[in-house]
């Protein structure tokens, strides 16, 4: 359930209700917010809109981004890679063909820097604010209202969004100017891509010496090795369980604009950049839906006597 109630005389549209979206809208729904939907499977739309029926729920569906932004206050957007973004945003049937000025449109998709910037600038354009806000906390932190939001934009635009996106939300943070959300969640996603690489070759280790692997993971995560990856993915790591998530593909999306920002900064990444070749084995083997955990699945287990 959302965390907070409020009576709200703010019209808001969501577009993109994938594993992210669609609980974050049902949490703006719960919370008390007048919300019109669009997404671009009708067959997704459908299956939320069934769920949502039988919570009571009152979300309606637009045909189409624009028909979604006519009239809100704010318009919130997750999809899933730049070039999504400027299919439901850019264009004669995108959001910003029918945002009214003034408005704020808000952006959950993790693109590139370029790409938020560029939305920007098209928003200034129509006198309309922008915040980019990627978020972090995967499938379960938008499911419990739980998610990390890195924001980028003015602080006014973000005084506008806080207070809407709070039921949804762990953490919101004001990064910086445009783009600066994106970069902050290129950051974070290199720092995940570097402790499942650890991660890995630490469960294998244990596995290979023989040891007891509730316990090793009692023994190591009290200290300095903890993290939420060790927490969350320690045991199903160790049981071959891969099957939910932030899938690999996503995850190679993200350490593409990373890695991309980095080489505009003038940045050397080797880390990153080795472990994005190690997640394109286990991509080309067939295992890009699997979640970004299953990276571990590149390294042999040890023969046992």
């Amino acid at each position: 359930m959302s965390k907070i109630q409020v009576n709200s005389d703010l019209t808001i549209a969501f577009i993109g209700l994938g594993v992210m979206g669609g609980p974050m809208t049902g949490h703006l729904a719960r919370a008390g917010h007048k919300v019109r939907a669009y997404n671009r499977s009708p067959e997704r739309a459908a299956r939320w809109q069934g769920v949502w029926a039988k919570e009571g729920l009152d979300v309606a569906f637009a045909a189409s981004p624009a028909e979604a932004a006519i009239s809100a206050d704010i318009v919130f957007t997750c999809v899933g890679n730049d070039e999504d973004l400027a299919s439901v945003t850019f264009g004669e049937t995108g959001v910003l063909s029918a945002i009214a000025e003034g408005a704020l449109l808000v952006d959950h998709t993790t693109v590139s820097a370029d790409m938020a910037r560029q939305l920007a600038a098209a928003c200034t354009a129509k006198n309309v604010d922008c915040v980019d806000a990627p978020v972090s906390g995967g499938q379960a932190g938008a499911e419990n209202g739980q998610l990390a939001i890195m924001c980028g934009g003015s602080e006014e635009a973000l005084a506008r969004a806080a207070p809407i996106m709070d039921c949804y939300a762990k953490s919101i943070v004001h990064v910086g100017e445009v783009g600066a959300g994106q970069t902050a969640k290129m950051a974070n996603q290199m720092c995940i891509a570097g402790i499942l690489a650890g991660l890995s070759e630490a469960i294998r280790l244990a596995e290979a010496a023989g040891l007891d692997m509730g316990k090793t993971y009692q023994a190591i995560s009290g200290g300095a090795a903890q993290s939420w990856q060790m927490d969350n993915r320690w045991a199903t790591m160790a049981a071959d369980s891969f099957d939910f998530g932030f899938a690999i593909d996503w995850m190679r999306k993200d350490l593409g604009y990373a890695l991309d920002e980095a080489k505009r900064l003038g940045l050397s990444s080797p880390v990153t950049a080795l472990v994005d070749q190690f997640y394109a084995e286990v991509q080309a083997g067939g295992g890009g839906r699997r979640d970004t955990s299953a990276l571990i699945t590149r390294l042999p287990q040890a023969k046992k006597d």
